[in-house]
């Protein structure tokens, strides 16, 4: 069982931003930039690529749903996303807010407090 599934479960706590039947979006708790974002399918895949096609294109569609969420609330020029998939055995799609590049390499990390994921997230369920 995977960390996103747990997650998933509600065994582990994290900042939701978005759910549907299918997929849940929430923070990444060590973000390249302010709103860094995950969009999981609820199925545990392991790899992108081994997703049925409709699936994929629904992960995808949610996935710009969430992302124009987070353009009303954070200051960005655009939402760049990644998908990796190294770290955590389960599709994952990363939405990061980005000004400059450096904010995509994965090495940039910022930190947030709890109150302030907090309260980002809140502004982001709403614009979703």
């Amino acid at each position: 069982m995977s960390i996103f599934t747990k997650i998933i479960n509600g065994e582990i706590p994290c900042y939701k931003v978005a759910e549907d039947d299918e997929f849940i979006a929430f923070f990444d708790i060590n973000p390249n930039a302010k709103g860094h974002t995950l969009c999981v399918p609820k199925q545990e895949i392991s790899y992108i690529f081994d997703m049925d096609d409709d699936h994929y294109l629904r992960l995808m569609a949610f996935s710009k749903r969430v992302a124009k969420a987070l353009e009303k609330v954070v200051p960005c020029e655009r939402i760049g996303v990644a998908v990796v998939g190294l770290e955590v055995p389960h599709v994952h799609v990363h939405l990061i807010p980005i000004s400059e590049m450096k904010e995509m390499t994965f090495q940039h990390k910022v930190k947030l407090t709890d109150e302030e994921f907090k309260a980002l997230a809140q502004k982001v369920r709403e614009a979703f």
